[in-house]
């Protein structure tokens, strides 16, 4: 005797599976009837082929990996951080050079002052000693001169005095300054270093994945290949994943009874395709079927 449920089931497996109706090659079903799992419209592909979609995927994955490593390598943000302090200190440089010679022209002013007014002086003190000036009012004005020149001369050696130790800090300050520039520089070429012989490993193995993932893609179906290259770039990098005791491993999601029992009865050349992610799903011995 049959039971209320039998018929149900009878009349669902044709709708989904049986070879009379080929919505599910083409893709299409009826509006009220929705279609738990996803076919691939129109692809089948040997199980090996599907297989070896798992080891293309393997290779795209560790292509990404390598790529992400060689942006994420810690000598970028390192010589980031050097980049700027070199960039500071290098200004601070300039700064301190800027007033080094400024100073230096001051104090070359100050000193041609100085030595003017010391030159006037000497001049004064010649006619003086020489008894040419023998009015006691031009006696007493040049004297009055004397005086007062050496009064400027002592001012403007102050002022020399004070410029001169402005441009001792000065290039003091030049002389730290280089030598931080260049302790920042020798650690920048050292990180550089590192991150170039990061870079040459890092490409040596991305040449070497590259070259792999030419020889496996090629024993690949050229269209199976390009719906896996076409979901990869919609998922994220993720095109194909295995199906492993009934959990797709692209979304982590385990899948319903009913897209299982439909993988169970499909063919092994069907490329079927998860219905959360939509990535195409590839059947092994340990898919749980």
């Amino acid at each position: 005797m049959r039971t209320g449920r039998e018929p149900a089931r009878r009349d669902l497996r044709p709708a989904r599976l049986g070879p009379a109706r080929p919505r599910l090659g083409h893709g299409h079903r009826p509006l009220d009837q929705p279609l738990p799992f996803t076919w691939s419209p129109q692809l089948n592909a040997a199980p090996a082929d599907q297989i070896r979609l798992l080891d293309v995927q393997a290779l795209d994955v560790r292509l990404q990996q390598l790529a992400h490593k060689r942006r994420s390598l810690p000598e970028h943000a390192e010589l980031e951080s050097l980049g700027k302090d070199a960039t500071q200190l290098r200004d601070l440089l300039v700064a301190a050079q800027t007033e080094e010679s400024d100073c230096a022209r001051e104090q070359t002013k100050a000193e041609q002052d100085v030595d003017q007014v010391r030159q006037r002086a000497a001049r004064d003190q010649q006619r003086l000693d020489s008894g040419a000036v023998t009015s006691p009012k031009d006696l007493e004005n040049l004297q009055r001169e004397i005086t007062s020149l050496a009064k400027r001369q002592g001012d403007l050696e102050d002022v020399v005095l004070e410029v001169m130790e402005r441009r001792e800090s000065a290039q003091e300050r030049v002389a730290e300054l280089t030598e931080r520039v260049a302790s920042v520089q020798t650690r920048i070429d050292e990180a550089t270093g590192r991150r170039d012989a990061a870079f040459e490993e890092i490409d040596a193995e991305t040449a070497s994945v590259t070259k792999e993932r030419e020889v496996v893609a090629g024993s690949v179906p050229a269209d199976l290949l390009k719906l896996y290259d076409k979901l990869r770039e919609q998922q994220g990098g993720i095109g194909a994943a295995k199906l492993y005791q009934r959990t797709c491993q692209g979304c982590r999601q385990e899948l319903a009874i009913t897209d299982i029992n439909e993988i169970r009865a499909a063919a092994p050349d069907t490329v079927v395709r998860c219905e959360n992610c939509r990535r195409i799903l590839v059947r092994t011995s340990d898919s749980g079927l």
